[in-house]
């Protein structure tokens, strides 16, 4: 069902000629388009901070093997699920509210050769298209501050969750120190913005039936990146390549918000590892 925030949040993410805009800039950076690799896709691919850093450290933390299957939820245009699958040759699924994210992501996959590990679906994050009991790993990075209803997000991510399963969580989390500053890259106002605080999120979890085995706040290790990343943009500029891609003109913007929610201590970043 359709509702005012997700079609709010569809508008804040969609751009219909997005797979277009992407293999343009892929041929002017010189990428094979038929041949693309993950490296050609690494400056747009994984849409969130600490890009695939910060995967590989929660992938770590969550123990993935190759034996298991995952749902990625709020997948983006795939870059998460195809590091995973690339990395451990882990089963992914990806799901996203967007659609145009899930169709640029499917061709993109399809061009790297992982389309027999990965797969996407369109759907509603608080009402999964998946049977109980479906996944080994749950795995969610920069999402869940885009939907309101978390009681009912994280009450999804435990009846797909095998038994003794896995969530793997990397988000952005409310901070101690005052609003957050708009625009930001997951919204351009506060209406689709849907942050709660560490302490909030353990209630959550624990209220939905998971065991937090792991939890790292890795708020300076973002910080610090936003510094280096903002160092770079005054030198250089933006990138052919990059998250203004997705964004569009104002992501100039809501980069300098980005870094300065950081320093002020408005949002905070934490990497969360839970079992069913």
């Amino acid at each position: 069902m359709r509702n005012a925030v997700n079609e709010a949040i569809r508008t804040h993410y969609g751009r219909p000629d997005l797979a277009a805009v992407i293999l343009a800039a892929l041929e002017d950076a010189g990428a094979d388009l038929q041949q693309l690799s993950l490296e050609a896709l690494a400056p747009i691919d994984e849409f969130h901070i600490r890009g695939r850093a910060a995967t590989l450290e929660l992938a770590q933390a969550a123990g993935l093997r190759s034996t298991m299957r995952v749902l990625d939820i709020g997948s983006g245009i795939g870059g998460t699920s195809r590091c995973l699958a690339k990395e451990f040759g882990c089963r992914v699924t990806g799901i996203n509210l967007t659609d145009e994210y899930c169709q640029v992501a499917s061709m993109l996959t399809a061009r790297v050769g992982l389309d027999a590990l990965v797969d996407y679906r369109q759907g509603d994050a608080t009402n999964l298209p998946f049977a109980d009991n479906e996944f080994d790993v749950v795995w969610s990075e920069h999402a869940a501050m885009n939907i309101p209803d978390k009681r009912r997000l994280y009450g999804e991510m435990h009846r797909v969750l095998k038994p003794g399963g896995t969530l793997a969580i990397y988000d952005v989390l409310a901070g101690p120190s005052g609003p957050v500053l708009f625009p930001v890259p997951w919204a351009r106002t506060p209406d689709t913005s849907f942050l709660v605080s560490p302490e909030e999120l353990r209630e959550l979890l624990r209220d939905s039936g998971f065991t937090v085995a792991d939890w790292k706040d890795t708020t300076a290790e973002a910080r610090e990146w936003f510094v280096k990343l903002a160092e770079r943009i005054r030198r250089e500029g933006f990138p052919a390549l990059g998250f203004h891609l997705l964004m569009g003109h104002d992501f100039r913007a809501m980069a300098q918000n980005q870094g300065r929610n950081l320093e002020e201590g408005r949002i905070s970043l934490g990497q969360i590892v839970s079992v069913k």
